[in-house]
């Protein structure tokens, strides 16, 4: 059994880069432990729905097979623009000092003796500051943990630019969106792990479907989120049934591995003496 903590911004992110590989990593009798930055709320954290999102969170990782849920403790750096100023008695994340978070997190990976790592590229997926952040720290702590590989949960940008170009002509979008920039996530090149997510598919739904507060609120996303949780679970996994890594250790260029725990290449034991398989 190997230990593999997913470092991810707010509630609901989890789901939908990396739900189905958590639940097959868990469901192959390994640990996962989900962490988050924020806790998805931008108010204090004296606010009563503060902690809405964190018992969202901790259903979906009951869905996922995740048998540890940990909040960092900083404060949501929302969308747009602005950066808010800090909330009473916390930071947002985006103003976190990364040393700072990456020791905490580091900490969390010693204690769990974690193998891997799972966290976001560079571009932080779709560029919301505070999953730039989580690439950032995470990084950091891997290093400071030592002996943990990070793999990077992203997308292949060629697809989505196109995507985002047929949007764009059809004008159902005004404005710019920094979600509908093509030059985020990462080159297909650099895609190191296609992971085959549809035998999970209804566990990845049910844990999106634990987010209520985000399919009920506001916004196009909302009912985004809330169509793909009525979709039947075997269109569901056509839609969202892929998730993709970027690797250090993978061979470049070439999507080569079906399983995030595949790898280092030389099959070599990580420090805690887990065997790590390669295909």
């Amino acid at each position: 059994m190997v230990t593999v903590v997913a470092f991810h911004a707010h509630p609901d992110d989890e789901v939908l880069l990396t739900g189905g590989t958590l639940a097959r990593i868990a469901a192959a009798g390994h640990r996962v432990v989900i962490v988050v930055a924020t806790d998805g709320h931008m108010g204090d954290a004296a606010d009563p729905r503060a902690g809405e999102r964190l018992a969202e969170l901790r259903a979906s990782a009951a869905e996922l097979g995740a048998a540890r849920v940990v909040h960092l403790g900083y404060a949501d750096s929302g969308h747009g623009p602005l950066l808010y100023p800090d909330p009473a008695g916390r930071r947002r994340f985006a103003r976190a000092d990364v040393g700072e978070a990456a020791a905490r997190l580091a900490d969390l990976l010693r204690e769990e003796r974690a193998a891997v790592l799972i966290g976001y590229d560079a571009a932080g997926g779709y560029g919301h500051r505070d999953h730039v952040r989580v690439h950032e720290v995470g990084r950091r702590a891997a290093e400071l943990a030592t002996g943990v590989r990070v793999v990077a949960a992203t997308r292949p940008r060629e697809p989505v630019g196109s995507a985002i170009g047929a949007v764009r002509r059809l004008r159902r979008f005004g404005g710019r969106n920094a979600w509908l920039e093509p030059a985020l996530y990462s080159p297909r090149r650099a895609i190191t792990h296609r992971v085959d997510v549809r035998p999970f598919a209804a566990r990845k739904q049910a844990a999106l479907a634990a987010h209520a507060s985000q399919l009920a609120g506001p916004g196009r996303m909302a009912g985004v989120m809330t169509g793909l949780t009525r979709l039947p679970a075997r269109l569901f996994g056509l839609v969202l049934g892929r998730e993709w890594f970027a690797s250090d250790d993978g061979p470049p260029g070439t999507v080569a591995f079906d399983d995030v725990l595949s790898g280092p290449p030389d099959g070599t034991e990580d420090r805690w003496g887990s065997a790590i398989t390669t295909r």
